[in-house]
């Protein structure tokens, strides 16, 4: 594979899917816009759900968006191992796609919450981690309103035990998700979900770090030499 075709989807609200295409080209991928309302994937190698408020987060952050016609495509591909980035509203449409256990509750402070975050990488094992290095720490963006992660104890100590808390929020925990939990992956690791924003990341004319980078040259590098 010469280059990689990273898919971002674009649902109505969100904000971030410019910021996700520009990521993609700058770790060298070809970014594929997908709109939701498409059932086709294009033959993408990976996508990404972007940040934003899919739907207004009516009813629930994502609930809407994981009806999305897209969406029907897309949640076997990511079972049969399509890898799928999910950032902050996509992270809460892939737990509303039962993509990845657990939900997005509202912030403990019940505010919204924006700043630069230090991050400790748990994980970089997973298709979108392999750039970096266990215990590696990162500052990248964070920017919610519903960012708290729980889960049931049994699902906290699968995830711990298996490996699949990705990445954990260093020095304050900004919304009170269990664990400090910032990331997270499904069993195989091909599908991730992460609170911070990496696409916000990825150079210092607009970020504070570009920490973030690697999350797209993770999926990139490891797509082209597979």
């Amino acid at each position: 594979m010469s280059t990689a075709r990273v898919g971002v989807i674009t649902f109505p609200g969100s904000l971030d899917d410019r910021d996700a295409v520009r990521a993609v080209r700058l770790a060298g991928g070809e970014p594929v816009a997908l709109w939701h309302a498409d059932k086709d994937l294009r033959g993408v190698d990976a996508v990404v759900l972007p940040g934003g408020f899919s739907y207004g987060d009516y009813l629930r952050a994502g609930a809407i968006a994981r009806f999305a016609p897209l969406m029907e495509e897309l949640v076997p591909a990511a079972r049969a191992g399509l890898p799928v980035l999910g950032v902050c509203n996509g992270f809460q449409i892939l737990c509303e796609s039962h993509l990845l256990p657990g939900a997005l509750r509202p912030n403990a402070s019940l505010h919204f919450v924006c700043r630069d975050q230090r991050l400790r990488v748990e994980n970089a094992g997973t298709a979108w981690t392999q750039a970096y290095t266990e215990g590696q720490e990162l500052v990248i963006p964070i920017k919610n309103q519903d960012g708290c992660y729980v889960a049931d104890e049994a699902t906290l100590a699968e995830l711990e035990e298996g490996g699949r808390v990705v990445a954990r929020y260093l020095d304050l925990n900004p919304n009170g998700s269990l664990n400090d939990i910032a990331a997270i992956s499904n069993e195989a690791g091909n599908v991730v979900g992460l609170m911070p924003h990496p696409e916000h990341a990825v150079e210092t004319l607009t970020g504070p770090t570009t920490d973030g980078l690697g999350f797209f040259t993770s999926i990139i590098k490891g797509l082209v030499n597979a």
